[in-house]
């Protein structure tokens, strides 16, 4: 009564979906990054500071332009607040708000702070493959689960079958029309790790406009303790 053969060559979705995840972010991370906001007829550039520590610990802070220096974003568990210095004031920001534009970029507050876990908040499955930048990638379906809080009704990844990177998301409404596009490019190695440096996000029906993410520098497994991320440290980060 030999053993049954298990199959290898279907991959696990929810373990590749983990160690994309894990690859890009670590146990604990910190970095900075330059976001270009690109319109029809402006363009706009802002950088900050990140720190995370695993999905449920999160903070940005605002360093240019002089106009929003100093704001912030904390995120700890489910619960997401804003900093804004010039009116001194802590706004925890709800639920409702998680699909308006995070500083008037093409990221919602949701991309920004991710509310859900994309490994245990999803169905994942399988759809297929195909090569984007040279690289050969598992196509993952994400839909989330009854009791999640998301703001999206499905999402659609391409993970890099050798390394898992995310190399392409799209983000699709309840209804099931694509929102927004998101492409990972120009990969090279941050913090000892090769990761793609430019994110982009496109919306699906918005001609001429998108948001660059540039990652310039980024930290893995440093030091963070969760008391990092406070209300209170949230204020006096600089």
């Amino acid at each position: 009564f030999g053993a049954k053969n298990v199959s290898t060559t279907d991959p696990d979705p929810k373990a590749i979906i983990r160690q994309m995840q894990d690859k890009a972010n670590g146990e604990t991370n910190q970095g900075e990054v330059k976001m270009t906001i690109i319109r029809p007829t402006w363009k706009r550039e802002m950088t900050m500071k990140t720190w995370s520590k695993g999905t449920d610990y999160g903070l940005i802070l605002v360093t240019a332009p002089a106009r929003d220096k100093g704001t912030g974003f904390l995120k700890r568990e489910k619960e997401l607040w804003n900093w804004q210095p010039t009116i001194d004031r802590v706004i925890k920001m709800p639920p409702s708000m998680m699909m308006q534009s995070w500083m008037g970029s093409d990221f919602t507050n949701d991309d920004m702070v991710q509310q859900s876990d994309p490994v245990e908040d999803f169905f994942h499955k399988i759809l297929g493959s195909e090569t984007i930048e040279g690289r050969d990638c598992h196509i993952i379906e994400m839909i989330p689960k009854e009791e999640t809080a998301v703001v999206w009704g499905k999402i659609i990844v391409w993970v890099a079958k050798s390394d898992f990177l995310e190399l392409k998301t799209e983000f699709y409404d309840e209804d099931g029309y694509l929102v927004n596009t998101m492409l990972g490019k120009n990969i090279k190695d941050l913090g000892g790790r090769m990761l793609p440096s430019i994110m982009e996000i496109i919306p699906a029906d918005e001609e001429g406009q998108k948001t660059v993410v540039e990652q310039l520098w980024m930290k893995f497994d440093v030091p963070l303790k969760e008391s990092f991320f406070s209300v209170q440290n949230l204020k006096r980060i600089r």
